[in-house]
């Protein structure tokens, strides 16, 4: 899943895609680079970050994802409103990836049952403003994994076919950097959940912050992180995620190929120590 922010005020790539020409051709870029899908948001969830009104939402996303979409491109809209999601699908998303899971706007999960549309839903404790302050739990992944549960419940109350839903653990989101390696490390128990599960940890902070600078303790630029970005969507990947969302698509491209085709050749060994 490639990134296409139409903000400009992201963490990693604030307004360098805001205006929609340059944002369609940097989605077609990605596309040549190899994205399976492109996801085109027009609201920041960075810490803190406040939200546009729903028009200038609106404003933001639907020329880009009209645009991408009659190229050809399978565009997904990162949206947490109903109402830009449905403009979106009428302009030509086919997937709906919601941060919020369905918390953010009562009438999203009704307008997914009535489109059975793919919809992902996040692990989410709050809008980016006061999230930070939720990162409180007993065992990170038992407590997301039980409220993800719960929102597939939800959802599939409201009429969410099953099989339309994406799971995300939503790293960064209301979790301190301990969280995300704890999420990472045990990711098949978010995949027990019995859904596709999607892992964004494009350029996320924790990664700055591992990588940070011996000497100054600055943590590493966000635009520098790219190859740690690879490196957890090779593990992800190798633990059965359905998807990675990410900004550099032809190396993370490059290296979840490696990963299946080791996968492959490691299953032909395991069956070939089995006919002896």
């Amino acid at each position: 899943m490639g990134i296409v922010n139409v903000t400009p005020d992201s963490f990693s790539d604030g307004g360098r895609w805001f205006d929609p020409r340059r944002a369609v051709a940097h989605g077609l870029a990605l596309l040549d680079e190899g994205a399976d899908i492109l996801d085109v948001g027009g609201e920041s969830t960075r810490p803190g970050a406040a939200r546009p009104e729903v028009g200038e939402e609106l404003r933001r996303v639907l020329p880009v994802v009209r645009e991408l979409a009659a190229a050809g491109a399978t565009v997904s809209v990162d949206t947490m409103r109903a109402e830009v999601a449905a403009r979106a699908m009428e302009a030509g998303a086919a997937l709906v990836n919601d941060v919020s899971g369905g918390l953010a706007d009562p009438a999203m999960l009704p307008l997914m049952a009535r489109a059975g549309t793919p919809y992902v839903l996040m692990h989410w404790r709050g809008h980016s403003a006061g999230m930070q302050a939720n990162a409180v739990y007993d065992d990170v992944v038992t407590d997301v994994v039980d409220e993800l549960r719960a929102r597939v419940d939800v959802a599939l109350r409201a009429g969410v076919p099953v099989d339309c839903l994406v799971v995300d653990p939503g790293l960064g989101f209301a979790k301190h950097a301990e969280h995300n390696w704890r999420l990472l490390g045990r990711l098949p128990e978010v995949a027990a959940l019995g859904r596709p599960v999607l892992v964004g940890a494009a350029r996320k902070s924790f990664l700055g912050h591992l990588l940070a600078d011996p000497e100054t303790g600055r943590p590493r630029p966000a635009h520098l992180r790219d190859a740690a970005t690879s490196a957890v969507s090779v593990l992800a990947a190798a633990q059965g995620a359905w998807c990675v969302r990410v900004h550099d698509v032809a190396s993370t491209a490059d290296a979840v190929r490696v990963t299946a085709r080791w996968g492959l050749e490691s299953t032909a060994n395991q069956h070939s120590t089995l006919r002896f």
